[in-house]
């Protein structure tokens, strides 16, 4: 498969099958990151050839828009089925954002947790789930990256999620990872390697 718009930035030259779990996607600027994540997700068009994804799929970007008057707390309210409303306030909470605050007021890191928490609790229970992340991280502090990393080791059951990110420190692990380098797709990691170990090898 290739991925591009008017040519083609990147291609698989060898089969990639991703079981569920958190895989993060490393590459330059400009090499793919957004590319890919919108092909996979089904709003962009692959150049050629041919790829499969089974289940519900969302695609989250790099910023959100809602109403600037409606506070978070209206926000879950409008987009999370109401079983999940307690989950989604729990996080919330772990990730320190006020949910009783207008949306055009949050900073542009809270504007993010909204967003991610409301993909989180939009999760469908009874089928298979992907979720593509397109930069969650920026403008997330430490306590916050880790609450949501620990979210997301505790619902890997029946959820695939793709990150694209640029971490910040060697020791971030990263046990399976999405390679965009000299435009060409791969997939490495065997469970126990960290950013440190990848960054090297981008170009």
């Amino acid at each position: 498969m290739a991925i591009g718009y008017h040519s083609v930035l990147a291609t698989v030259t060898e089969d990639i099958s991703l079981e569920n779990g958190t895989h993060y996607l490393l590459a330059r600027n400009g090499r793919g990151k957004t590319t890919l994540l919108k092909t996979l997700a089904g709003l962009l068009r692959q150049k050629s050839g041919h790829y499969s994804t089974h289940g519900h799929c969302q695609f989250i970007g790099d910023e959100f828009y809602f109403d600037r008057e409606l506070k978070s707390k209206a926000i879950f309210k409008a987009l999370i089925p109401g079983p999940h409303r307690e989950g989604a306030l729990q996080l919330a909470n772990q990730l320190e954002l006020d949910t009783n605050k207008e949306f055009g007021k949050l900073s542009f890191g809270n504007r993010k947790k909204v967003g991610l928490v409301v993909a989180e609790f939009r999760i469908l229970k009874d089928s298979p789930n992907l979720l593509f992340y397109d930069e969650p991280f920026t403008g997330l502090d430490t306590p916050a990256r880790q609450a949501i990393s620990d979210h997301w080791l505790s619902t890997s059951e029946g959820t695939l999620r793709i990150v694209s990110c640029h971490p910040d420190f060697d020791t971030m692990a990263m046990p399976s990872a999405l390679l965009i380098s000299d435009n060409e797709i791969s997939q490495e990691g065997d469970g126990s390697l960290t950013w440190a170990d990848f960054k090297q090898r981008l170009s």
